[in-house]
């Protein structure tokens, strides 16, 4: 039955038909991916999925979405910015959508339209801001994109989530006037931190001399306390034993200071008033012995 060749072809015909219209019918649609079906060209129902979808062949068309985040890629674009400086940036633009029949029915190719939007809006944003703060100001800059690209694509059903500045080159010139600027300012940097450390050793050293100079007076101090305490130890022992010292030992004191003069090569001497009060003593205590020496006689 299968040698014959126009039966072989009607059952060709038949199983070709009935694949189409299981691939037509059948559809298994993943968890990130929505369907937006047509029905006699109208969008019916919205978004399906996700999960088994059986539609009717050739009556209802599906288009399949991946809601998904995916990035676009702007290429290098030279801008140019308010202090007319032309500068090149390249950057991404992160986004995903959120309505799938808009995406479909509202632009033709949001991916592409993104692209060519990312890069006009790029020029106008720049073209707002000095070259300075281009350069230092990127993550406001990556703000401002997205708040400005957000706007267009919404009605798209698209969300821009991000967008990231990868490379920005200035000028050749404005380049070489950096790399000496920020010479320039390592240069000041290593001079105030060379300058610091002599400061700081300067005050250090003047801190231990002030320090040695202060134990130097505290010594000199305490020995002169203690030359002091040791002179009035002195002073109070002589003091005590003078108060010891009675009349008798006075006089003969008086009276080795008489032979001293005597023994002397003068013949005369000019003997003061108040030495008359020197000899009271010796008198007295001559006086004494004489009495003594005489009651012991009478005995």
């Amino acid at each position: 039955m299968f040698d014959n060749p126009v039966t072989l072809s009607i059952l060709v015909g038949v199983l070709a038909v009935l694949l189409f219209l299981v691939y037509s019918t059948v559809h298994i649609v993943r968890q990130y991916e929505r369907l937006v079906v047509f029905t006699l060209g109208r969008v019916t129902n919205g978004s399906a999925g996700p999960g088994l979808i059986l539609l009717v062949p050739i009556i209802q068309q599906p288009v399949k979405v991946d809601l998904r985040e995916f990035y676009i890629e702007v290429p290098q674009q030279t801008c140019i910015t308010k202090d007319n400086a032309p500068i090149s940036i390249d950057f991404l633009v992160y986004s995903k959508v959120f309505e799938p029949e808009q995406s479909v029915t509202a632009v033709t190719n949001f991916r592409g339209a993104s692209q060519a939007l990312a890069a006009t809006t790029l020029r106008a944003v720049i073209g707002d801001i000095p070259l300075d703060d281009v350069l230092a100001k990127r993550e406001e800059i990556n703000n401002i994109l997205r708040t400005k690209l957000d706007e267009v694509t919404h009605r798209w059903g698209v969300k821009i989530t991000n967008v990231e500045i990868r490379e920005i080159v200035p000028p050749r010139d404005i380049q070489d006037a950096m790399n000496r600027q920020m010479s320039a300012e390592r240069n000041r940097r290593a001079n105030i931190t060379e300058s610091e450390g002599t400061r700081q050793a300067t005050i250090n050293v003047a801190e231990g001399d002030k320090q040695s100079a202060i134990l130097r007076a505290e010594g000199n101090r305490q020995s002169q306390i203690l030359q002091a305490e040791g002179y009035a130890n002195a002073l109070q022992t002589i003091f005590n034993a003078a108060r010891g010292i009675d009349d008798k030992t006075m006089a003969l004191q008086y009276l080795d200071a008489l032979k001293a003069l005597g023994a002397g090569a003068s013949t005369k001497w000019v003997i003061p008033m108040e030495l008359a009060e020197l000899t009271r003593p010796i008198a007295g205590a001559m006086q004494g012995a004489r009495k003594g020496s005489g009651s012991e006689t009478a005995g």
